[in-house]
Order: C-alpha cells, then sequence, then structure tokens
C-alpha cells in the first residue's frame, strides 16, 4: 500500500529537497518504490537530481495539474527516471503562474490527489517537496498526503514558525485530508559541538514533543550535501559513509518501521 509523504515547511532554507531527495533514494535503497515530486516552482530538487534545466521541460507539475483539473488522462507523462532508483515528477517556473490561475478550478484543494490517486498501485512511497509557503500548491500537497514531515533548522527563528504550519494542517486535517498526520520533526543542519544547537533541540522537544514526534536522529550540518546536490546525486552516492548520509539511511529505516 503506497504512502504518501509531505515534506513541509514554510520557512524556506530548512532542508526540504535535501530531506526529500536523500529520504527517497534512501527508501529505494530499501527495495521501495519511489515518487518524488517536485512542488516547488523554483525546480531545486528536480536541479538537485541532476536535471540541470527545469525551465525547458516541456512537462512539469503544473502541466500535470492543469490537465488533471480539465479531466484529461495523463498516466505516467512527464515522469523521469533516476539513475539511484527513483522516479521524480519535475517542477519548474510554470508552477507559480498555474497557482495563480487555480483560483478558478473547481475542487482545487484536491488535483494532486486526483492525480495520485492514478499512480499509487506502481509506488511504496510518494515524497513531496513543498514550497516555502502555505500557498494553493502546498495545500495540495497536504490534501493528497498520508503525513507531514517537517525538517527545522535547529536555530530558534524556524523553530518559532513551527506553530504557523502545524496550524494549517489542523485546518487541512479538519476541512479536507481527515487521514493526515504528522510523521514527525526533523532536525536539520545540526552542528553538535555547539551548546546553542543543543539549547533549540531541548527547547523544541518541551515545546512539542508531548504532541509531535520528533526524530531521535538528527541531520548533521555538512557541505557535501551542498556539494552532491551540484553533481546531481544523492548524499550515498557522493559521501557513502559520512555522518549525513547514516543519518538519512537511518531515517528511512525508521520511516518503513525498521529504525
Amino acid at each position: 500500500m503506497c504512502k504518501v509523504i509531505a515534506i513541509a515547511n514554510q520557512k524556506g532554507g530548512v532542508g526540504k529537497t535535501t530531506t526529500t531527495a536523500n529520504l527517497g533514494i534512501g527508501l529505494a535503497r530499501l527495495e521501495k518504490k519511489v515518487l518524488l515530486i517536485d512542488a516547488d516552482s523554483q525546480g531545486s530538487l528536480t536541479v538537485s537530481l541532476g536535471f540541470s534545466e527545469p525551465d525547458e521541460m516541456d512537462y512539469t507539475l503544473a502541466d500535470v495539474l492543469a490537465d488533471t483539473a480539465d479531466g484529461k488522462e495523463i498516466g505516467k507523462k512527464g515522469i523521469l527516471s533516476h539513475n539511484e532508483g527513483v522516479d521524480l515528477i519535475p517542477a519548474n517556473i510554470d508552477l507559480s503562474s498555474l497557482e495563480v490561475q487555480m483560483i478558478n478550478f473547481f475542487s482545487r484543494e484536491s488535483l494532486l490527489k486526483r492525480y495520485l490517486s492514478t499512480l499509487k498501485s506502481g509506488y511504496d512511497y510518494i515524497i513531496i517537496d513543498c514550497m516555502p509557503s502555505l500557498g494553493m500548491i502546498t495545500v495540495n500537497a497536504l490534501t493528497a498526503a498520508d503525513s507531514v514531515l517537517i525538517p527545522v533548522q535547529a536555530s530558534y527563528l524556524p523553530v518559532k514558525g513551527l506553530q504557523e504550519l502545524i496550524k494549517t494542517i489542523g485546518t487541512v486535517k479538519r476541512q479536507l485530508n481527515p487521514k493526515i498526520s504528522i510523521e514527525g520533526i526533523l532536525l536539520t543542519m545540526v552542528d553538535s559541538r555547539t551548546n546553542f544547537s543543543k539549547d533549540i533541540i531541548k527547547m523544541l522537544k518541551e515545546a512539542y514533543g508531548r504532541q509531535i514526534n520528533i526524530f531521535d536522529d538528527v541531520v548533521p550540518r555538512s557541505v557535501r550535501q551542498e556539494e552532491a546536490a551540484v553533481d546531481g546525486k544523492s548524499i550515498f552516492e557522493y559521501a557513502k559513509n559520512s555522518k549525513i548520509s547514516n543519518a538519512y539511511k537511518n531515517l528511512a529505516k525508521t520511516i518503513i518501521g525498521e529504525g
């Protein structure tokens, strides 16, 4: 049975794209069939997986959603294959203009859910990289998702902004998707050598630990991840036995219940 996970946080630069790519490929390395969806008009996930010119692509998530709204048969049109065992629905700047147009679409909040219902039989996991906003595309991702994984950078302001996202997830749960749950909070860019990071982790656990799962494994700050994204590779391919690759390997195991 396919599980759909949205990777969401309205704060930019907290590791959403990194987590989507490496969790997805980590699951593929555990012999799971995985589809990644780039739901950000910047196309960062698309680029990080080696597809360097997303704005020149003929068919992306924007076209998928527009065709779904028109009732067209899409199938696997536009789905790309990555050499590390995952599939990808890419995104580009067209997604930004589509979001404006969606105000006129019927059942606009559930377009992505309707489309994914035609693909679920072919995958074990579908992971959606959300844009850093709580607009209509992100609402579509939350409406389609079974759960939300929230990457949070180990610093004060990103932690402070969590409440708005949690409130939005609650609204989606009440009005659009009663089955959605929070998979957990994943701490990213952690420098375990500093007391500041330790204080942030403690504050996060005190504020949210009773109501939301906070993953035991944290993702360390690493320049290797930036280098891997430039090369269009996962951290597993670029730095196989690094701390950051081990963190995402453990996260993938936790997601499937082996952690």
